[in-house]
């Protein structure tokens, strides 16, 4: 079976560049500098969220699924730089070419992640094959919208259509699976000021695992799982999460049985 690799980031303000750009003195304290990027932002836009090249990844969590089994991670450790994540990241698709699965992958993680990888000056280049070198690619790759060898979910069962995108954790608790557990993306700039970066990993990996689900719930619709292979793939997502040590997995779990 081709290796499917299922992916999330988390990102906060890049108060560096965000610095670099504004001129900001570099006295001013970093919150000072989030806060009036926020406050710019909003009066441009209505929003607070920065634009996704001012986004720096500060947690990336992949679930692998392969003949082997499955499994569940976050990459690096939690002090590695946003540049290690990142080669992490493409160094897995570099090895092991795998399908990528994400929620929304196509319209906010890989974007980030394009422009950070051009930053840190991270190479990818299998993932940026178009069939230069492998010709397999030129039919099938990880940037042409409407192929397969990235399925971003929301946009694909969205039919392309961003007025009809549906967020996850409202989907996959509608489909009877725990969704968001501890915060949402919102959070995650208040959690890392204050040093939670490993609640942070948690969150992303319990993201990723319900990102998996609900891609095991589409390939039972699409005919590629029957219904005892879906409640088969379902029933070893949960044997891998109950070995894992982590307090997020045991409420996790608590949340699928409720």
């Amino acid at each position: 079976m081709t290796p499917i690799l299922v992916f999330d980031i988390e990102t906060i303000p890049d108060i560096a560049g965000v610095r670099q750009l504004d001129d900001w003195p570099s006295v001013m304290p970093d919150e000072e500098v989030a806060q009036r990027a926020f406050a710019a932002r909003r009066e441009k836009t209505g929003s607070d969220f920065l634009p996704h090249y001012l986004q720096r990844v500060v947690s990336i969590a992949c679930a692998f699924r392969d003949r082997e089994g499955f499994r569940i991670k976050s990459l690096g450790t939690k002090q590695d730089s946003e540049a290690t994540l990142l080669q992490l990241f493409f160094r897995i698709i570099e090895k092991y070419s795998p399908q990528l699965v994400s929620w929304n992958g196509g319209g906010f993680d890989l974007p980030v992640l394009h422009y950070r990888a051009l930053v840190h000056g991270v190479a990818a280049p299998k993932y940026w094959d178009l069939g230069e070198d492998d010709r397999d690619f030129k039919w099938n790759n990880y940037i042409s919208r409407y192929h397969m060898r990235h399925t971003d979910l929301m946009d694909l069962l969205a039919l392309y259509q961003p007025r009809a995108n549906a967020p996850l954790d409202a989907l996959a608790k509608l489909c009877g699976f725990p969704g968001k557990l501890g915060m949402d993306g919102s959070q995650v700039w208040q959690a890392f000021s204050e040093g939670r970066i490993d609640e942070i990993r948690d969150y992303c990996e319990t993201d990723v695992v319900n990102t998996y689900l609900m891609y095991c719930r589409f390939q039972q619709m699409r005919g590629g799982f029957t219904p005892q292979e879906y409640e088969q793939e379902v029933g070893l997502i949960k044997e891998a999460l109950a070995l894992e040590a982590g307090v997020h997995w045991a409420e996790y779990l608590a949340a699928f049985a409720r």
